[in-house]
This record gives structure tokens, C-alpha cells and sequence, in this order.
């Protein structure tokens, strides 16, 4: 005797025999006990979730001898040929291969002449969504009065491709995704009955790959019990799927967390050898930092039993990524699994992801041994303690001093230069401050703006300006679409000027969210904390030629002096280091 796959000999022939569809079942025997049967069923639902089954077993259970009755016998001659598909009052139609408004202008021809073998006319449309627009008007007045003898059961997987007159025309059942215990309980008893032994986790993984679908799962226990000759183990089922192991992926979580980079590519190129794709891998990385973060975030929920096979394991994992570690992983990998659908070399990308995440900013991996700094700082030495706190007192000594001198020095310099003959240079343009509107602006000076046209640090902005631009796109394309009017045209003071040809495009620059988003896109490019001011064009350009024109002497200008709180700044930095040292602006 030829060989019926599992899914076909283990579909269900009985109410009783349909799995995690209980509120389906009992409705429609509820309607049967009380003969209450309707014209027309709609089942809707994923795939493999029974709705062609539960089709079936309506229809012999309206045309067993016995009956109408809860359950079908399956043992009169009418339920044995309608399970065999031989009754030609009983007729399945695949709408995906006959969709156009003549097959169903022939059903609708047929539906009038009385069933010859059973009681009732069963009419089931499979994938119903895929019949035309004309063929759904040639079956509404059908469907909505039908001869007594009649009833139609479609069955889809899209809902929402049906026209709502039809819709409206239908008992509508919608079918759920079967849950991994229910599989998992369904997958053992047929284990047991075809005489093959398997590990629950075995069983359990099938469950989870076949996402909600029992036809699916019973399939693969088909394929894996073929491959496996004694015992069906996860580690098997994870080989012939072509899946990835946990503890795999765990050896690469905490290479990513260990920032070795050459760990990562050899694990990468070991998955590569063993005929893993780069997209899948990728697709499956996501699901386990997912994973990570759903133990960390809720550990004992049920979404985390249900979901996650080994919890123990993940949450050794989940331990050394804080949260907010685990969201700006995520984000990096499902921004390069998009970049894959577009690329010819998705196994680079995949590389390249986690060779990003392994280089990130030190910030913002600072959260991951953020315990044992904690604990290395609570044991910090007392005499280290209060040395740090002299060198602290002594630097705050030095900065009031050298503020009281640069104070003297500004208020002498500015009398030098208030008499009636004294040149005055000063180029100002309002610019609105953070939280107003656009008529409310504060002035910013041009002056240290117009003196830096040639200095290095403009031009190292100008050089870097493009990877700004790049980058901001990257993070927030909109903003992207206003920045790109403005052209850097002045550095001054850690403060790069803009110069907008349009007013729109300057001040939607200026909103708070968005211009916080460019400043931290400058201070990534540049290395250095950078700010923003911006101007029109028209008024630089003013200032720019009204600066040409001033006379030779004023032009040439003494060198600056260093202002004394860089004195200050520096000295900082070179006692207690750049992590140590917080710069605020005043």
C-alpha cells in the first residue's frame, strides 16, 4: 500500500478531532442540536488552521444517515463517501483555478436541481478571495436566497479581499492560530500512534516553526521522522529544518556583548559553512534579541513559557544586556535585514551588522558592564576618594580666579572700545531660541562666525559635511528633507553656522526635536560636542561683504588669547582624564 503523508491520514473526520478551534466546533454544533444550520459559512483564518477540515465534517454531519447530528458517524455509507470526496452533491471548488464569472454562472445554473445521493447540497469554495470582481456579482443573489437544499461554505485566508456584500451575506468564523501546547500535545499522540519516539523540545521547536499551523507541523514530524531512524531530538529537527540552535545564537549574543569581532565572524562563517542563509540568520537573530528583551523586560510572563523553548538559558543571556542595549540592537539589525531584501551580497550586510555592533560608540555600550562598574566604583580606595575630592576643590579655586581675571579683562575692553571714534564690527541676526515661535528670536553675533570663513575647523565641517547629511537621513529622513537647504558657512565656539535660502526650511530646522537630532548627528561626525545657529543667506551674505569693507587695520586683528576657562578645561582633562570631565556651556 502507497504511503499517505501524516497530514492527510491524521485529518481530522470528527468534531472532536479538530485542535484549537473550540469555539468554531461549538457553535456550529450548537447550531446542528438545534437545527439551525445556516445557507452560507465564511471561514477565515491562517493556513493549516482546519478551515477545509471543518468544511468536511459540516457537510457530513448535515447529510449523515443519522442526522443532522453533533457528530458524524463516519460509518454510513454517506459520511464514508463524502470523507472520500465521491459524492457529487458534495462539490469543493478551488476559486484560485476557477475564478471567472462562467464557472460561477454554471454553479449558479446548477444550484436549482435537487441532490440525488444526500440530503443537502454542500457547495465549498476554497480560497474564495480569488474570484473576480463579475464572478462575485453573478454569486450574490445566489447567496443570498439559495434553494432550501443548498448551502455554501467559503473558505479564505484574505477576508479583506471580499466584497462586503458578500461579507454580509455570511456566518462569519474566524479560525486562530493553534497554540505551541495544543501542537505540541497533538504532535506526541501521533508520535505514539505511528510507533516512533521524540523529545517533547523536538516536538515543541516543530510547533514553533510551523507558527500556528497544524497542517504545517504534522508535515515536518513527517519529513524529520524520515530522517531520523530511533529518536526524534532538537538537535535534529534544527539540522533538517535548516535552522539555527539557541545556544548558537547565544555564543553570539555574548561575542556582540564582548565586542570581539573576530569571534563574531567565525561564527558567522560557521553558519555559512553549514549552508545557513544570511537572511535567515538574520530574520532569526532578530527573534532572539526579541526574545532577550522580552525576558528582560517581563520574566515571568506567559508570552515567555509559551514562546521560548530553554528560558533558563535566555536569561543567562538577557543578564548582561540592559534593556535599552537590547533596543538599539534590535534596531541595528532589522535596519540591515531591510537593507538585505535590496542587496546582492546580503552575507556581507550580515557581517557588516554585527561588526557594527560590536564598534558602537563607547556610550552606547556603557549600560553592559554598567554593574561592574557600579561595583568597582562603591570599592573605590578612601585615599583615592579624598585625593580626587582636593584635585576637585583646587581646579574650582582656579576657575572662580581665572573668571574673576577674564571678567576684569572683558569689562576693560569693552570701554577701550565705547568712545564715539571706536570702529564697530559687530554683525548680529535673530535666530529663534528653543520652544518659541518664529517672531521670537534672540540675536547671535556674527563676528566669531565671519572670522573663522578660512579657519580649519570650518573646513573640517565642510569635509564632513555629506556623512551629516548621510546620517541624518538615516536616523530621520524628513528632517533630512530641511537640513539639506542649509550650507555650513561659519564655526564658531563648538557652533556651526547655517546659511537657509528659504525662511520654511530654517525654522522647521530650528524646532527643538529636530535640530536635538542634528546636533547629536554633528557630534557623532565630528567627535566633539557641536551645536547649531543658523541665518538666511541674504543677511550672511550682507554681513560677509559689509566685513570686506571695513577698514585694513580693524581687519587684522591680534591674535585671541585663550580664553581661561579652556586653561581650566585642559588642565581637567589632563588630571582626571575625558570620561571624568563633564563640559557645560554658560
Amino acid at each position: 500500500m502507497a504511503h499517505i503523508a501524516l497530514y492527510r491520514s491524521w485529518r481530522p473526520q470528527a468534531f472532536a478531532d479538530v485542535v484549537g478551534q473550540g469555539h468554531v466546533v461549538r457553535t456550529l454544533q450548537n447550531a446542528l442540536r438545534e437545527n439551525r444550520i445556516s445557507h452560507a459559512y465564511l471561514f477565515n483564518g491562517p493556513r493549516g488552521t482546519g478551515k477545509t477540515t471543518l468544511a468536511r465534517i459540516l457537510a457530513k454531519a448535515v447529510n449523515c444517515e443519522r442526522g443532522p447530528a453533533v457528530e458524524p458517524c463516519n460509518a454510513c455509507d454517506a459520511c464514508k463517501r463524502i470523507a472520500e470526496g465521491s459524492v457529487i452533491d458534495v462539490l469543493e471548488i478551488d476559486a484560485a483555478s476557477n475564478r471567472g464569472v462562467d464557472e460561477i454562472r454554471d454553479l449558479r445554473d446548477k444550484v436549482k436541481y435537487s441532490p440525488t445521493e444526500v440530503r443537502r447540497k454542500v457547495y465549498i469554495i476554497d480560497e474564495v478571495h480569488m474570484l473576480t470582481t463579475e464572478a462575485f456579482n453573478a454569486l450574490l443573489k445566489t447567496l443570498e436566497e439559495p434553494p432550501e437544499h443548498v448551502m455554501f461554505i467559503l473558505a479564505t485566508t484574505e477576508p479583506h479581499k471580499l466584497p462586503a456584500t458578500i461579507l454580509s451575506r455570511c456566518q462569519r468564523f474566524d479560525f486562530r492560530r493553534v497554540s505551541a501546547d495544543e501542537q505540541t500535545d497533538w504532535l506526541e499522540q501521533i508520535s505514539r500512534e505511528e510507533g516512533f519516539t521524540a523529545d517533547r523540545d523536538a516536538l515543541r521547536y516543530i510547533a514553533k516553526l510551523s507558527e500556528g499551523g497544524m497542517r504545517d507541523a504534522i508535515s515536518l514530524l513527517d519529513q524529520i521522522s524520515s530522517f531520523s531512524d530511533e529518536r526524534i531530538t532538537y538537535q535534529a529537527v534544527v539540522s533538517i529544518t535548516g535552522g539555527v540552535s539557541s545556544e548558537q545564537f547565544g555564543r553570539l549574543a555574548r561575542a556582540v556583548l564582548e565586542r570581539d569581532v573576530a569571534r563574531c565572524l567565525e561564527l558567522v562563517e560557521g553558519l555559512a559553512q553549514e549552508g545557513k542563509s544570511a537572511d535567515k540568520c538574520m530574520e532569526s537573530l532578530l527573534v532572539y534579541f526579541r526574545d532577550l528583551l522580552l525576558i528582560r523586560m517581563v520574566p515571568n510572563s506567559e508570552a515567555v513559557t509559551d514562546r521560548i523553548l530553554h528560558v533558563e538559558e535566555f536569561r543567562q543571556v538577557a543578564e548582561g544586556f540592559p534593556s535599552e542595549e537590547l533596543f538599539r540592537v534590535i534596531e541595528t539589525l532589522n535596519h540591515y535585514q531591510t537593507e538585505m531584501k535590496y542587496s546582492a551580497q546580503p552575507q556581507t550586510l550580515f557581517e557588516v551588522a554585527l561588526m557594527k555592533l560590536c564598534t558602537a560608540p563607547a556610550e552606547a555600550h556603557a549600560g553592559a558592564g554598567s554593574s561592574e562598574a557600579r561595583s568597582g566604583a562603591g570599592t573605590a580606595a578612601p585615599e583615592e576618594l579624598r585625593e580626587l575630592v582636593r584635585r576637585v576643590a583646587q581646579l574650582e579655586q582656579q576657575l572662580a580666579k581665572l573668571r574673576q581675571e577674564g571678567t576684569t579683562g572683558a569689562a576693560g575692553t569693552a570701554s577701550a572700545g565705547s568712545g564715539p571714534s571706536a570702529p564697530i564690527l559687530s554683525s548680529a541676526v535673530r535666530t529663534p531660541s528653543p520652544g518659541t515661535s518664529g517672531g521670537a528670536r534672540k540675536r547671535i553675533k556674527l563676528d566669531g562666525f565671519l572670522a573663522s570663513r578660512q579657519s580649519e575647523l570650518l573646513k573640517q565641517v565642510l569635509s564632513k559635511w555629506s556623512q551629516v547629511l548621510a546620517m541624518v537621513k538615516e536616523r530621520k529622513i524628513t528632517v533630512h528633507a530641511w537640513l539639506i537647504d542649509g550650507e555650513p558657512v561659519g564655526y564658531d565656539e563648538d557652533t556651526v553656522l547655517l546659511a537657509f535660502k528659504s525662511p520654511i526650511h530654517r525654522e522647521t530646522t530650528e524646532k527643538p526635536a529636530n535640530k536635538q537630532l542634528i546636533e547629536q548627528t554633528m557630534s557623532d561626525i565630528l567627535g566633539h560636542p557641536a551645536h547649531l545657529a543658523t541665518v538666511m543667506m541674504k543677511e550672511w551674505k550682507e554681513a560677509d561683504e559689509g566685513a570686506q569693507e571695513a577698514p585694513a587695520e580693524i581687519l587684522q586683528l591680534e591674535p585671541e588669547e585663550p580664553r581661561p576657562q579652556a586653561k581650566v578645561v585642559t588642565e581637567a582633562l589632563r588630571l582626571f582624564g575625558p570620561d571624568l570631565v563633564k563640559i557645560k556651556e554658560e
